[in-house]
């Protein structure tokens, strides 16, 4: 059975085609490394990129679109809606087919220890290849973000990366893991009100009391106010149950869904369930 791994770099950057276009070149210049979707955003200032093959050429062209970031992302000048801790912001290894959790663990730990030795990027890891408990939680490792993290590393032992220097350079530290399937989704507002997104996030997440499996935050794309969802476990709390609830909030403050979008890609399971329902 050929190994698949899936890896799903976040990138500091979505307003600049130039850099991103040079970023996914990058990651598709490792033979074997094969892209599924590219997605960008301007008020976030990210990209998504998802792709696919067997470990090795997986774990080098994730080094090599950390490697492009780093030089072309600056992120003393970056700003977006989206909370960000450097330049390639996050990589997750998600076990797909003919390999296991550990194994993708284990790839976590090795580019970890590459980018933090040849690209001098503070590396953390999270999911389940995190080294410590209180950093299993992506949202807990970026806490304070980019400009947080440069104040206090050095001097913190809790910003102790696992490996890399305990200073930030221009291209800010990486979050580097393993992970399973995981759903970023966001809900749109007929409404120009963040605050009523907010509140929404706020019912929603797992951390501020609502649904398990759910990180939520309220934000502001186009003119419109967002719920902003990353569903980290669909077969426990399901996508639908999600939107429904988002729903029944909105009404309470007399707002409705106008629409919703997927970031990257999604189950199909997901969407049977849903059709299901």
């Amino acid at each position: 059975m050929q190994q698949i791994v899936e890896c799903v770099p976040n990138f500091s950057e979505g307003r600049r085609p130039e850099v991103i276009d040079a970023i996914v070149a990058g990651i598709l210049s490792v033979p074997g490394a094969h892209l599924l979707d590219v997605q960008s955003d301007a008020d976030h200032n990210r990209t998504v990129v998802t792709f696919v093959g067997q470990p090795e050429p997986v774990l080098e062209a994730a080094f090599e679109g950390a490697r492009i970031a780093a030089r072309l992302i600056d992120m003393a000048q970056h700003s977006g809606e989206h909370p960000r801790m450097g330049a390639t912001d996050v990589i997750p290894f998600i076990p797909v087919r003919g390999v296991t959790m550990d194994d993708c663990v284990q790839l976590a730990g090795r580019l970890g220890q590459r980018m933090g030795q040849e690209l001098d990027i503070p590396v953390y890891l999270y999911g389940q290849a995190a080294s410590r408990p209180e950093r299993t939680n992506l949202p807990d490792v970026r806490r304070g973000e980019f400009e947080g993290i440069r104040d206090s590393i050095g001097s913190d032992p809790a910003r102790d990366p696992d490996f890399g220097p305990r200073r930030l350079g221009s291209a800010g530290a990486t979050a580097v893991g393993a992970r399973a399937f995981l759903i970023a989704f966001n809900v749109y507002l007929n409404s120009d009100n963040v605050e009523i997104a907010r509140k929404i996030a706020k019912t929603v997440r797992h951390s501020s009391g609502g649904l398990r499996f759910v990180q939520a935050m309220g934000v502001l794309v186009d003119g419109q106010a967002q719920v902003s969802m990353n569903l980290t476990d669909f077969n426990k709390t399901a996508l639908h149950v999600v939107v429904e609830l988002v729903r029944r909030e909105a009404a309470r403050y007399g707002a409705l869904i106008s629409h919703s979008e997927l970031v990257g890609l999604i189950p199909q399971q997901a969407l049977l369930d849903a059709a299901t329902w």
